[in-house]
């Protein structure tokens, strides 16, 4: 069965955007520059590689997610062109009770039960799925046990308040660490699985 896997970017206080739902404080946030450390590069890189199917919540959708990486993976020169090429390559799952037809190519839309609909694909033959999404979509994702492996990227900064991945759990959600990794450029990365 394909894993979903689960990756974001937090403060260390746990937030994964402001109160607003900025994140400027941010190490690295699609910007054209790619300012982690070359080991964490490669970590991405790898994930991206790992995977063919990534899922995405409407709002990340429409904030331009799918477009931004189609256009970095045509700048050769660009380090990030060589992961964007394996996210626009990879079938897009958008979550959505309103739109009506998918707006991006090689995409497609999830209108029904969020559980039902990943794990019929989890179903499906492939490689791995991943998820991005903002603190509602992977709270979600969190709640209903569909994740099978959490990937935070901690940034070395807390903003005091926020959006929480977390804040919308009802009781305790437990975890076995898979790896914790430093890097050169501040951030550490936790991985997390279902406890065995």
């Amino acid at each position: 069965m394909r894993k979903l896997i689960l990756q974001v970017q937090t403060s260390v206080d746990g937030y994964m955007a402001g109160k607003d739902g900025g994140a400027s404080w941010m190490l690295w946030n699609w910007a054209p520059e790619w300012s982690w450390d070359a080991d964490l590069q490669q970590y991405h890189t790898d994930l991206s590689a790992s995977v063919d199917c990534i899922l995405l919540s409407r709002k990340m959708a429409k904030e331009g997610f799918i477009h931004h990486w189609a256009g970095m993976a045509k700048q050769t020169g660009n380090p990030q062109a060589r992961f964007a090429g394996y996210i626009s390559q990879a079938q897009k799952v958008v979550f959505t009770k309103t739109l009506q037809k998918s707006e991006w190519e090689n995409t497609v839309l999830a209108k029904g039960d969020l559980k039902e609909e990943v794990n019929k694909l989890k179903q499906a033959k492939g490689k791995h799925i991943i998820a991005y999404g903002g603190a509602a979509f992977a709270g979600a994702l969190l709640r209903s046990g569909l994740v099978d492996e959490l990937h935070l990227v901690v940034n070395p900064v807390a903003i005091g308040q926020g959006l929480s991945v977390f804040s919308s759990l009802t009781g305790p959600l437990p975890f076995s660490l898979i790896a914790a990794t430093g890097y050169n450029s501040g951030m550490v990365l936790l991985k997390y699985g279902k406890p065995s």
